[in-house]
């Protein structure tokens, strides 16, 4: 990612359709809805005992509707992100005018952070009870690939089928190895997001860091005290342009560019300067051939950790100047939960969301905007704005940064033509 700038209609990529599974319900409706709403999705949750941890909210992806479980071949065995991820790849699929088998012409690029993992902590606590017998057939799904594999078999994709784990930016960078891997013509479509599920091992580990807030996240607020963790999925199907439209596909917006980098600083540490995290955005810009001044708002990482909120607001400033002052800016966590692994996915699906609704969503929480942090956070209600680029950034440990950038489709030079 962040090679040449576009030049060429060859190398655009479309999205043709989105899923989605949060803690809002299932489906990419819900989810506009409680973003639109500004709601928060961060509640008391059921998955697993927390009552040792010093907090107690999380945004659980509620039953799903009735016939859901009917529609996926061995439902019952799959794990939690497995189910998240076949579902928003069906809806994905769907409005793409897309089904299986998809074939060797198609690949799926999937991020995620600790895949079977809560089916794991289940296998090891049945098998340390006394008299327990856990079956081993529980552990199939565990490898962290487990969501992507699956969405692979049950649409019959015959391409590549890759998995990226680099925790939180994870599902960013498969949507830029989508992007290149449908620039190379290795694939003609492309099945690309994230998926992950709430585990105790992550809910322990932040807890243990003392990293998570014990009310709903409030994103670059005064006072700011943690995270908050979520689950669930969100998928796109990711097409060149010419080939979409040759087939009649309704593009929904357009992957213009990508960009990573790592920040070479610490393991859990942000660069306090925001350097790594402005090389990323830098590099999708120009990746996407946009310049800075372009950009109409940004979706930002926005934890609503003092740390990581401050690095990026710095980062921002790095790469727009004075002008980052005014930009728009909202941080989608604070409404439905740090989803890991699958963060960069839902995150990305919420700006193609705002660039089609033509407003920016709100961010969840109350109180003022760190003064320390003199950013044009968006709050209460959603912005009217006629927006044709946004970026939408992910940050993660070990200095794993990642950014993408989507404009609205079709574009203004388009609807001239």
């Amino acid at each position: 990612m962040g090679r040449m700038p576009t030049t060429s209609d060859s190398r655009r990529v479309v999205v043709t359709g989105v899923g989605a599974v949060c803690g809002f319900g299932w489906g990419v409706e819900p989810l506009e809805t409680g973003l639109r709403a500004g709601a928060t999705a961060l509640l008391p949750f059921s998955r697993f005992d927390h009552s040792r941890h010093r907090t107690h909210l999380a945004a659980q992806v509620p039953e799903p509707p009735s016939g859901v479980a009917a529609s996926f071949p061995a439902w019952r065995r799959l794990t939690q992100a497995d189910r998240f991820a076949l579902f928003a790849a069906a809806e994905a699929v769907s409005q793409a005018g897309l089904a299986a088998p998809l074939g060797p012409a198609a690949g799926v690029f999937f991020g995620s952070s600790t895949g079977g993992m809560f089916e794991t902590e289940l296998f090891y606590r049945e098998l340390a009870r006394k008299g327990g017998r856990p079956r081993l057939s529980a552990l199939a799904s565990q490898p962290v690939s487990g969501p992507g594999d699956a969405v692979g078999r049950h649409l019959q994709v015959a391409g590549p089928v890759r998995t990226i784990s680099s925790a939180c930016s994870s599902a960013t960078l498969a949507l830029g190895a989508a992007l290149d891997a449908i620039r190379a013509g290795e694939v003609e479509v492309a099945i690309a997001g994230g998926s992950d599920s709430l585990c105790q091992l992550t809910y322990a580990g932040f807890n243990s860091l003392r990293a998570v807030a014990e009310g709903p996240c409030r994103p670059f607020r005064e006072g700011r005290d943690g995270m908050s963790i979520g689950e669930g999925a969100a998928v796109f199907v990711l097409e060149p342009l010419a080939l979409a439209l040759q087939r009649g596909a309704l593009p929904l917006a357009e992957l213009a560019g990508a960009g990573s980098c790592c920040d070479a600083h610490h393991m859990t540490a942000p660069d306090p300067a925001g350097e790594g995290a402005a090389a990323a955005v830098e590099a999708a810009l120009a990746d996407a051939g946009v310049a800075a001044g372009r950009v109409d708002f940004v979706n930002a990482h926005g934890t609503g950790t003092p740390l990581n909120d401050a690095a990026e607001w710095r980062a921002l400033e790095r790469v727009f100047g004075p002008r980052g002052r005014l930009l728009p800016l909202t941080a989608t966590k604070g409404a439905v939960g740090h989803l890991l692994g699958s963060a960069g996915a839902i995150e990305a699906l919420a700006t193609l969301l705002c660039l089609r609704a033509g407003e920016v969503h709100p961010t969840p929480g109350d109180g003022p905007v760190d003064p320390a942090l003199p950013l044009a956070l968006v709050t209460g209600r959603p912005l009217p704005l006629r927006a044709e680029v946004a970026v939408s950034v992910n940050l993660a440990f070990g200095g794993s940064n990642a950014a993408l950038v989507l404009s609205r489709f079709p574009a203004p030079a388009d609807r001239a033509a």
